[in-house]
């Protein structure tokens, strides 16, 4: 009789260690990995021991809810707090023109851009905005300006910087220059989606960053082919 095949998903760290069986998808913060490459995201992610971890996908690939997911499970959760805040950031990079400047304050300036990270957080959040805006008056939770980060010295903190791929080499390394002790920085982009017209796939920091780290065992590395999103977001990132 043929022997029946079984399969398990690890993770490969070097030639020198052993694969790591991965342990079975849970749920991190009320969500659970749809799939496998997200399986293996929130493996990565919930590690303290991968203190960089970047993540490319295309559009609802669902990196970006995984990675905040993974730092409110890791940040408000008394039983499993590993981190005393998150922080949560993307480039002020515009789609097609810009609608110029902006009146009001920092945080009103900052608000269009980070609003995607906002409907994350509400929806996580079960769209509590009143927890929400408690948690980021305490300063448990920051919407950040890449901005203004240069000087700062981020110490046990989950930082995540969304749509990386819009980032230069000289930028990124000016963030990941900024990670203090007990720091997590996760990087999430798509690679295929760059609105900075001085880079490309292969020049931006995402890609510059995935192929410096790839030999360490303090990073890991996350592709997202399958979309999560709505049949109609994974129709579009693939036939438009």
């Amino acid at each position: 009789m043929p022997t029946k095949k079984k399969t398990a998903l690890g993770r490969y760290t070097s030639d020198a260690m052993p694969i790591r069986q991965l342990l079975k998808s849970q749920k991190i913060w009320g969500i659970k990995p749809r799939n496998k490459e997200q399986q293996f995201l929130m493996d990565a992610l919930m590690d303290p021991t991968m203190q960089i971890v970047t993540a490319i996908g295309k559009a609802g690939s669902g990196k970006t809810i995984c990675a905040i997911a993974a730092g409110l499970e890791q940040t408000i959760d008394e039983d499993s707090a590993e981190y005393s805040r998150i922080i949560v950031s993307r480039p002020v990079q515009p789609l097609g023109k810009d609608i110029g400047f902006l009146p009001g304050t920092m945080e009103e300036k900052m608000s269009p851009w980070l609003m995607p990270i906002q409907d994350n957080l509400q929806f996580l959040m079960g769209n509590d905005k009143i927890t929400l805006d408690i948690y980021m008056q305490k300063g448990t939770i920051e919407l950040e300006a890449l901005t203004y980060i240069r000087g700062r010295s981020i110490s046990n903190a989950f930082i995540i910087i969304d749509e990386a791929q819009n980032l230069t080499t000289h930028e990124l390394k000016t963030i990941i220059t900024r990670v203090g002790e007990g720091t997590k920085i996760v990087l999430t982009g798509d690679v295929e989606q760059i609105d900075n017209v001085y880079i490309d796939a292969t020049s931006n920091g995402l890609t510059h960053a995935v192929e410096k780290f790839k030999k360490f065992e303090l990073a890991s590395h996350v592709t997202l082919h399958k979309g999560e999103r709505s049949k109609v977001a994974t129709f579009a990132a693939q036939n438009l």
